[in-house]
């Protein structure tokens, strides 16, 4: 029977050691890691068909199967990776400030640990490593609650992991995997704040809601991504054609893939058959107001649900609007915080766009797919969040340290 309680205070007693680890040793685990999950490609893809047959058979959407799905350049991709996290600068232990107070006191702040580690997340096997190679590199210890989805899946990265932890004499506890599927004890996660120091959910809308909800344990939020694309009256429509499309069908069961266009009327005209075209040829359904409608018969009407709705799907809403001004308003009303992207000519329009667009990346003339720790230049991400406090967009190396203030006296007694 699985056993929560003792995955939990194993945790907690590892901590102590991974997160007093050297950078040369963390690195080189990091690159025999990633070794080892290449080596092992066979055998983690074969227990791999095992949840994608079972997706199937459940009637999973062909963007989650994706998502679910393993091959060897996804696991060469993760094991990039690694090692790429093992080049980074670690952060754990610098000083981000030492400042001499006029009593002679030195007070400086030094990047720690978070702890503790929880990610709460649905099918996606590649977070797995992700998050064991982020948290190993900054002294954090992990615990994983991968979605019943991808149960085999995990349950082979996190074996082949342990073995390299194992094999060179680290407490293999520095991750951990609750194998167990219940809701039951996915609640009881939720409550394990006297050995968890943090949590993170990566999911849909639904486990998000269901984790800052119930969570006795501190939370960073990582939001669903409703992203839009604006379409200004001076873009170059065959750029914007080329962004939209790989922003909303290169993958589409991914939080930064465009949801929503957002079109000037100025350039409706043209845009408007162009953009749609291409879609409507990689089989995505476009959803649209009046004036698409009445430009684009295919399109279907779209009601007040669409504007903010994460298809994850290949759909999408298009909203035609007046000026900038109002396609700011509207992203602002419907966006999720994660992605938005304005495609423009116009240098001080797209200089309002980044200045009054609240989300965690924005972009000018570039697909929103972007938004990634890899492709940040942060080897991978823990998740994207979108909330505003401790952290926010790709969550790197730095998003999971904390700070203790250190100070330095000799002989100093408050009056």
């Amino acid at each position: 029977m699985f056993d929560l309680n003792q995955v939990c205070e194993n945790a907690k007693e590892a901590l102590k050691e991974i997160s007093i680890l050297g950078i040369d040793e963390k690195n080189d685990i990091l690159r025999k890691t990633a070794d080892a999950l290449v080596k092992n490609s066979d055998e983690i893809i074969e227990k791999n068909k095992i949840d994608v047959e079972n997706g199937v058979n459940k009637g999973m959407k062909q963007s989650l199967i994706d998502r679910l799905s393993l091959n060897k350049k996804r696991i060469e991709d993760m094991a990039l990776g690694l090692k790429q996290i093992a080049t980074l600068d670690d952060p754990i232990g610098g000083i981000d400030s030492m400042v001499k107070r006029p009593n002679g006191l030195l007070v400086g702040k030094k990047r720690v640990p978070l702890g503790v580690v929880g990610i709460i997340y649905e099918a996606r096997p590649n977070v797995t490593a992700d998050a064991f190679g982020l948290c190993f590199k900054t002294g954090n210890v992990v615990i994983l609650k991968g979605g019943s989805d991808a149960i085999n899946s995990n349950i082979a990265i996190v074996d082949s992991i342990r073995g390299v932890l194992k094999e060179n004499g680290i407490n293999p506890d520095a991750i951990n995997l609750i194998t167990a599927t219940d809701h039951e004890t996915t609640t009881r996660f939720m409550k394990m704040n006297d050995y968890v120091d943090v949590l993170i959910p990566r999911g849909g809308a639904g486990l998000i809601k269901n984790v800052v909800l119930n969570s006795t344990i501190p939370v960073i939020e990582t939001g669903t991504g409703n992203c839009h694309i604006y379409v200004d009256e001076t873009a170059d429509i065959d750029m914007a054609a080329n962004i939209i499309v790989n922003a909303k069908t290169q993958r589409t069961g991914v939080c930064n893939a465009c949801e929503s266009l957002v079109i000037h009327k100025n350039i409706a005209q043209k845009a408007i058959p162009v953009i749609c075209n291409i879609l409507k040829q990689k089989g995505v359904e476009i959803r649209g107001d009046k004036t698409v409608l009445d430009i684009y018969t295919d399109a279907i009407a779209a009601d007040e649900e669409d504007w903010g709705k994460e298809y994850l799907d290949l759909i999408i809403s298009i909203k035609t609007v007046e000026n900038i001004d109002e396609a700011i308003s509207h992203i602002n009303k419907y966006n999720s915080g994660h992605s938005e992207s304005i495609i423009t000519k116009d240098y001080a329009n797209a200089q309002k766009f980044l200045e009054r667009v609240d989300a965690a990346a924005v972009y000018v003339n570039a697909s929103t797919r972007f938004t990634d720790g890899f492709e940040f230049g942060f080897g991978a991400e823990i998740g994207i969040s979108t909330q505003k406090l401790h952290a926010r967009g790709p969550m790197g190396l730095d998003a999971l340290t904390t700070y203790k203030y250190i100070i330095y006296g000799d002989g100093q007694i408050r009056p």
